[in-house]
């Protein structure tokens, strides 16, 4: 399979696209896309025109009607669609996001602690997320670990959430008695 290149633009839209299909597993109205990305509906509905062309979008008619994304669509985001997603709770300013899954976790610069960062990769929508909200991330399933941070700024292209660790925690083992 040869891989699509895809415009930012379009990355994103088909990004918002694959998380609020995710949300109610219904087609997806080009109005709510516009809205999560910034957009007016008629460039939404350009882009759709392109993305269905590609073969990762597929319209759905009638008043129920909107847009769904195809199994490609998951292909060219690079989204393995994981049946159990190793679940990792995420905190934002201390409330447990429901419809979240951290992907990926990525520690940058950890040689310099005191410029340390993480950059948290999710399934879900990162739009509603702000500069200088508190984040949690973990436990993580093998480490147990948990990282508190500051967010510091987002990349919507790739849902990435970019956090100033703050806090890293480990459970510390109980030696066995």
């Amino acid at each position: 399979m040869s891989s699509i290149e895809l415009t930012p633009s379009q990355k994103n839209i088909l990004q918002e696209l694959v998380n609020l299909y995710r949300e109610d597993e219904t087609a997806v109205k080009g109005e709510e896309i516009a809205e999560r990305v910034d957009r007016n509906p008629g460039t939404i509905r350009n882009q759709m025109q392109s993305l269905k062309a590609l073969q990762l979008v597929e319209g759905v008619p009638g008043p129920k009607g909107g847009y769904k994304p195809t199994a490609s669509a998951y292909d060219a985001l690079q989204i393995q669609e994981m049946d159990h997603a190793a679940d990792v709770p995420l905190y934002h300013n201390g409330e447990l996001v429901e419809d979240s899954n951290v992907e990926e976790i990525d520690l940058t610069s950890v040689q310099h602690p005191e410029a340390c960062r993480a950059e948290v990769k999710l399934r879900g929508s990162i739009g509603n997320f702000h500069e200088g909200d508190k984040v949690t991330v973990g436990p993580t399933p093998l480490s147990k670990l948990q990282i508190i941070g500051t967010l510091e700024g987002k990349d919507g292209t790739d849902n990435v959430l970019i956090l100033t660790i703050d806090d890293m925690q480990a459970p510390v083992e109980e030696p066995e008695h």
